[in-house]
């Protein structure tokens, strides 16, 4: 049997608040209660001076490590999976980009069959039901109105792993295309969008509840045209995605969504593109070309951000030491949120126990040191590394 693992004299975070000098026992891939019977067969970790958090959650996450989630081999996804969990993402969604629909139906084939061997949570699929005014990186010519039969026929080929479809809701078929997904059990998000308020509230109406990366690749908002930011921002039922990596939000902006949708409403996002973890240089974001200089990615045509580069070890801590966050707040954004979100809130999201053992071990400064999952070290705080 594999030795109890017991986290000793870090700071816990836990749902009711942080714990000093508190302790979490690992019992094979679980979290428990109590170091069960048998303790001389235990690992026990000092990791006092740090804090403990739980594994991070992100909803949204195109590639990284070089990999897209878009394109390439079962391998080249894992790699992807791989360096994000190093940063201490251990549950993650996988995110395609605008495609032909036969294409996007194949690729939900692939990323089913990971889905089904626990490597990802589900498949969002961002595009290509999605507004030409505000397309982003996406390939203009593969956009199409969101035609319910169309996504239905993705829903299928994901084989019940669909986890959120982001979609122009004010385009032909928007309101139609929601009820379908909410019917399914699946997160309608509005995103690439050019809705006006009006027609925002009437989405949220027909069941959408995720603002897909609230303010960019939609209208600003307006004193007079409130826009879509103003209705997601004001509903109880939106969660809303922030990519805090200091180049898609300004402090200020993700300072009003924390204070119009508090800390409960909010989830941070990579929307990582695959030169996460992997460097400068040219990538291809489905047929767009993508130069990434100091970090940041860009469409070589038009100049357009591209995704990101972000990591979630450093939307915490940028969280915390410059958007000035309460620690809680940062864990239920990268945690608690998104895991309920995905309805996953009973095995993940917390340290709590009976949950998976999935957790984030952080310095006094929030530099990561230790990943776990579900049970086992990715990456070794005694060792300083990663485990092959």
């Amino acid at each position: 049997m594999a030795p109890t693992k017991v986290l000793t004299g870090a700071r816990v975070v836990l749902p009711t608040g942080t714990v000093d000098d508190g302790r979490v026992i690992v019992d094979g891939a679980r979290i428990a209660a109590a170091v069960p019977g048998g303790a001389e067969n235990t690992e026990t970790l000092d990791a006092s001076g740090h804090w403990l958090v739980p594994g991070f959650v992100d909803l949204h996450n195109h590639g990284g490590g070089g990999a897209s989630f878009t394109s390439g081999t079962a391998d080249d996804v894992l790699r992807g999976i791989r360096t994000h969990r190093l940063h201490g993402t251990t549950t993650l969604v996988a995110s395609t980009v605008t495609g032909d629909t036969d294409f996007l139906a194949r690729r939900a084939g692939l990323l089913a069959e990971l889905a089904e061997q626990g490597e990802i949570a589900g498949i969002h699929f961002e595009g290509p039901f999605i507004s030409p005014c505000r397309k982003g990186a996406h390939s203009e010519e593969l956009l199409r109105d969101p035609d319910p039969a169309e996504v239905r026929k993705l829903l299928d080929a994901a084989r019940g792993h669909a986890r959120m479809v982001t979609l122009a809701t004010e385009l032909p078929g928007g309101l139609d295309s929601v009820r379908l997904l909410a019917e399914h059990g699946v997160i309608a998000a509005v995103g690439h969008t050019d809705a006006t308020y009006e027609q925002t509230v009437q989405a949220i109406e027909a069941g959408a509840t995720v603002a897909t990366h609230l303010f960019n690749a939609m209208p600003p908002l307006g004193h007079r045209a409130p826009g879509p930011i103003t209705a997601l921002l004001e509903d109880e039922r939106v969660t809303v995605e922030l990519i805090n990596d200091g180049t898609h939000l300004h402090p200020a902006a993700l300072r009003l969504a924390f204070h119009h949708a508090g800390a409960a409403r909010v989830a941070f996002i990579t929307d990582a593109m695959d030169a996460a973890g992997f460097g400068d240089g040219r990538y291809m974001l489905g047929p767009l070309e993508v130069e990434v200089a100091d970090g940041v990615a860009r469409l070589v045509e038009g100049g357009s951000i591209a995704g990101s580069t972000l990591t979630l070890d450093r939307a915490f801590r940028r969280a915390v030491t410059v958007d000035g966050l309460p620690v809680e707040d940062a864990v239920a954004a990268l945690s608690a949120n998104p895991a309920r979100l995905l309805g996953m809130d009973d095995r993940i999201g917390s340290l709590e126990p009976g949950k998976d053992a999935d957790l984030v071990v952080l310095d006094a400064d929030f530099a990561l040191k230790g990943v776990m999952r579900r049970g086992e070290w990715v990456v070794d705080p005694q060792l300083g590394r990663s485990v092959p």
